[in-house]
């Protein structure tokens, strides 16, 4: 990014902008970040925009939790069937589940306590905002949007409210795991089947294993949607304010009043 010859580069960065997408800190409640950790591994580091590790725990947590059939064991228990419960789950797997689980809702709690601090000194200190990128293929620019927007693009199809914030690295993980996730649980053609009344053929259709990675990613990007679009506004007033104060606001002017 280019800055003018007057601007120093930032100890603490808040923010950044690139022509595919935002990336930023901002404050965060520890035990949200924890409880999306617990919710699916991987989703409380995404939040803090840690998608090298988030990745990691979300592979994992999809790869260990099929292996042990986790998933299978939760539906057929709240369905009341606890002998096929019992047998779907592969004790195999299950105890390597237990401790990376722990630590996916450990590790992000410690590190959102710690992206705090960074964003509060950060924030102090009064980091250089960039409203604007561009390359040869894409623009950016950072524009007040409607977090209501976001979250109802979001609801209909996950992934499509992180497009609406120009934020193409998790849109396109988002809409690439649904497809994943539709694809294996047979959801659609089930659907299908409920719509003309064939519920015994949508229930022998439909693989519990799948199914259920599908609330949490329609919620988690739903929330992730809609608080990104209000902090991305929070940036852009803040960015608004600083330039006027720089630029028009006379040295000696007080503030407060």
């Amino acid at each position: 990014m280019r800055k003018s010859q007057n601007q120093k580069p930032a100890r603490r960065l808040t923010d950044y902008i690139t022509p595919y997408g935002f990336n930023f800190v901002h404050s965060r409640k520890p035990w949200v970040v924890a409880f999306w950790s617990a919710m699916f591994p991987g989703y409380g580091h995404i939040m803090l925009c840690k998608y090298g590790l988030g990745l990691i725990l979300v592979t994992w947590e999809t790869v260990i939790n099929t292996l042990a059939g986790i998933n299978s064991a939760i539906f057929y228990s709240c369905t009341g069937q606890f002998e096929l419960a019992k047998k779907v789950l592969d004790k195999n797997w299950i105890f390597l589940y237990i401790g990376v689980y722990i630590f996916s809702i450990w590790d992000s709690y410690r590190r959102t306590i710690h992206l705090n601090n960074h964003y509060e000194i950060g924030y102090r200190e009064k980091d250089n905002i960039f409203i604007s990128n561009m390359s040869l293929l894409e623009l950016n620019v950072l524009e007040k949007r409607e977090p209501i927007l976001a979250l109802i693009w979001s609801l209909i199809v996950p992934g499509l409210g992180e497009l609406y914030l120009h934020r193409f690295v998790t849109s396109a993980y988002f809409i690439l795991w649904l497809s994943i996730v539709i694809k294996y649980s047979h959801i659609m053609p089930a659907m299908y089947c409920s719509f003309i009344g064939d519920f015994a053929q949508a229930k022998a259709l439909v693989n519990p294993q799948w199914l259920l990675f599908l609330p949490s990613i329609v919620g988690f990007n739903a929330y992730t949607s809609y608080v990104n679009t209000v902090q991305l506004n929070r940036i852009y007033e803040r960015e608004q304010a600083q330039y006027l104060k720089e630029t028009y606001q006379d040295d000696k002017f007080e503030m407060p009043i």
